[in-house]
């Protein structure tokens, strides 16, 4: 069955963690819960008490109810019962209350720590890690987390029964008693044994279960191409494997932990036939009476169960640490791009300037190599070069979304690895050629990038794209509501309203990635009215198919497997009869025609 190991391999980010580094953390988490845990262990320990006082009290009634019949006896004798079986509920209750009180604190604790750390992660780790696995951290790690709080709890509890029955124990034998503490850590050695095996098995486990997460996740997100291309059982298929691991993986982890209580039951259950021999031997020789004797045999049947339930702790505590392994290395992923500095220029005029970089996605990839290149404040430069020649990474790069291996990316003279990141990618407008919307309405959408914004200024940006004639298209203009993904809304308009988004923030540095390479000639034009407003005054970096987005740029760099081979304006290039020529006469022209045909058929 080797097949079931498949695909469960560490994430490139995961790491090893001794039990003590991952207690030193858990403990941070804990910390401020302890008042709570003080009362919980109180509350333990009461209820202990009440537990083992209800049949000493029943005994004692016995005792008065044969001595003395009277209805007033009885009525005392119920009250006591009553009282205390009262108490053992309160305390109970208590217990359980804070319990949960305190386990909710922790995980909703530890899961916004989990949310900050996938926010800090660079764009590169999302597109080396599915995002469902990542999400399976979020979500199913934190909650088995709880495990953790929930034996140690049980810990304090068994703990407490333990040491009241030896107390007991040794009231009716100390020569027995002192057998069976000789016997107690042959139980405990055998249980550590686990320690391992329940870790590495409870890992495969999480990680199977985050395998399931993402197959779903992603699915979801496909279905409309599987529909599409009719692959719906192939879909199915694939889940039913995955599915399969996760069985396997579940019934091989119900197998080590179902085994656990056996094998100590069975040490348990050769301790007490030893104890019985040996005791009754002592009992034979006159030590202690046979009642005695029978008492004592009675009282380590109540005193394994907790005793083997302390042993196994550990090896049940490893479903929490496993757990916490994987949400502390989600923690510590080591970010890509490293900032130097914390530089917050008081202006930012926009001057982009790439020194001999060098850049590459994985080691075996490079994309730019001893590249250099200056754009000037307040200028448009027109990316073009077939896929692959790096011009969406260049823009990339300007964002600081990747972190590259050589040379100097400098903003205004500054060196952007200083530059406090958040400040400047304030400064920063993106629009991508698939703009993700978020669920809400279209206004809300716009005012995403500065949400202190007025209704009037939202309405004002939105109206400087194309017009502001998209708007009285949608069903409740800016009130509408996009939908998931903003598919209630076409291609082009989510461009409109992502274009809108840019304006009302107003950046000094723009960036656009092929926005109108799956629009029709109509949302183009409307579009292109609205980058007129947007590029103007503004450094801007234009990734473009598309004629319109190009020729009036201030330069068009051209280029070809990360290299510069040609720069110029539109006719420049044209003249020069080049590789941009070429592209023109392939791909441009071709769309020039189409619309200046269309705007025929208008007139």
């Amino acid at each position: 069955m080797g097949f079931i190991m498949d695909g469960l391999d560490a994430e490139a980010y995961d790491r090893t963690y001794t039990d003590r580094e991952l207690l030193r953390r858990i403990a941070v988490y804990f910390k401020p819960e302890a008042g709570r845990f003080v009362v919980v262990a109180t509350a333990i320990s009461l209820n202990s008490l009440m537990n083992l006082a209800l049949p000493v009290v029943i005994s004692w009634v016995l005792d008065r109810v044969q001595a003395d019949m009277s209805t007033q006896t009885l009525v005392l004798a119920a009250l006591a019962v009553a009282g205390i079986a009262s108490l053992g509920w309160v305390f109970n209750w208590v217990r359980g209350r804070l319990s949960a009180i305190a386990v909710g604190n922790v995980v909703v604790r530890m899961r916004e720590d989990a949310f900050d750390a996938i926010m800090r992660r660079d764009l590169s780790f999302y597109d080396q890690f599915p995002s469902g696995k990542i999400v399976s951290r979020i979500t199913s790690d934190t909650q088995a987390f709880t495990q953790v709080i929930t034996l140690t709890i049980d810990l304090l509890s068994r703990i407490l029964t333990v040491v009241l029955l030896v107390g007991y124990l040794f009231t009716v034998s100390a020569l027995l008693t002192g057998v069976l503490l000789i016997l107690a850590p042959f139980i405990f050695a055998v249980a550590l044994a686990f320690r391992k095996i329940a870790r590495d098995t409870i890992t495969q486990q999480r990680r199977v279960a985050a395998n399931v997460s993402s197959h779903i996740q992603e699915t979801v997100s496909g279905i409309g191409v599987a529909k599409a291309f009719r692959q719906e059982h192939t879909v199915y298929d694939e889940f039913l494997d995955v599915n399969e691991k996760s069985f396997w993986i579940g019934l091989k982890t119900g197998f080590v932990f179902s085994a656990i209580f056996p094998i100590l039951g069975v040490l348990a259950g050769i301790g007490t036939a030893a104890l019985t021999y040996w005791g009754g031997l002592v009992a034979l020789a006159g030590t202690i009476s046979a009642g005695s004797w029978y008492l004592f045999i009675q009282g380590i049947y109540n005193f394994w169960f907790p005793l083997t339930s302390i042993a196994s702790f550990w090896s049940q505590f490893q479903i929490g640490l496993a757990a916490a392994e994987r949400i502390f290395a989600l923690f510590d992923a080591e970010a890509k791009v490293q900032q130097i500095d914390d530089v917050r220029p008081a202006d930012t005029k926009g001057e982009i300037r790439f020194e001999n970089v060098d850049f590459r996605y994985t080691d075996n990839e490079p994309v730019l190599e001893n590249f250099s290149l200056t754009i000037p404040a307040g200028k448009t430069y027109a990316l073009v070069g077939h896929t692959g020649s790096g011009k969406s990474s260049i823009g990339k790069l300007i964002a600081r979304f990747y972190e590259f291996q050589g040379g100097t990316i400098a903003i205004d003279g500054h060196d952007i690895r200083t530059l406090a990141l958040r400040a400047y990618r304030e400064k920063l407008g993106i629009v991508t050629q698939a703009p993700f919307l978020f669920d809400g309405t279209v206004m809300d959408n716009i005012r995403y990038g500065k949400p202190d914004a007025t209704d009037d200024e939202v309405i004002a940006a939105a109206r400087m794209v194309g017009r502001g004639d998209w708007i009285d298209s949608l069903p409740q203009g800016l009130a509408t509501e996009v939908g998931e993904r903003g598919a209630g809304l076409s291609m082009g308009q989510r461009q409109l309203v992502a274009l809108a988004r840019v304006l009302l923030e107003n950046p000094s540095i723009f960036i656009l990635d092929e926005a109108t390479a799956s629009v029709d000639p109509l949302t183009e034009t409307l579009i292109q009215e609205g980058l007129d407003v947007v590029l103007k005054g503004r450094t801007s970096v234009v990734i473009a198919h598309r004629l319109s987005t190009i020729k009036n740029a201030d330069q068009i760099i051209v280029l070809r497997q990360g290299k510069i081979i040609e720069h110029g304006t539109h006719a420049e290039l044209l003249a020069q009869g080049g590789h941009y020529a070429e592209l023109y006469n392939t791909y441009f022209r071709h769309q020039s025609l189409e619309y200046i045909e269309k705007m025929g058929v208008g007139d």
